[in-house]
C-alpha cells in the first residue's frame, strides 16, 4: 500500500498560506493598539474606542485561525 505524505494534504496546503498569516499579524497589531489605548489615557471615550479596536483586532486574528481550520 502506498502511503500519501502527510505535507501534500490540502488542509496543510491551506495553513501554510502566507496570506493567512499576514491576516493574523494584522489582528494582533491592531490588538495591540487598542491595548496600547486603553491604558493611554483616562477618558471615558477613549477607553471605549480602545475597546471597539480591540473587538475589530481579535475578530481579524479569530478569521484568520478559522482560515486555517477551514471552519
Amino acid at each position: 500500500m502506498e502511503e500519501r505524505p502527510l505535507h501534500n494534504t490540502p488542509s496543510m496546503k491551506r495553513a501554510n498560506d502566507t496570506s493567512i498569516y499576514k491576516l493574523i499579524i494584522l489582528g494582533v497589531l491592531i490588538g495591540m493598539v487598542g491595548v496600547y489605548l486603553r491604558f493611554a489615557g483616562d477618558s471615558t471615550t477613549l477607553s471605549i474606542v480602545s475597546w471597539a479596536i480591540l473587538a475589530v483586532g481579535t475578530i481579524v486574528a479569530c478569521k484568520g485561525v478559522f482560515k486555517i481550520l477551514d471552519a
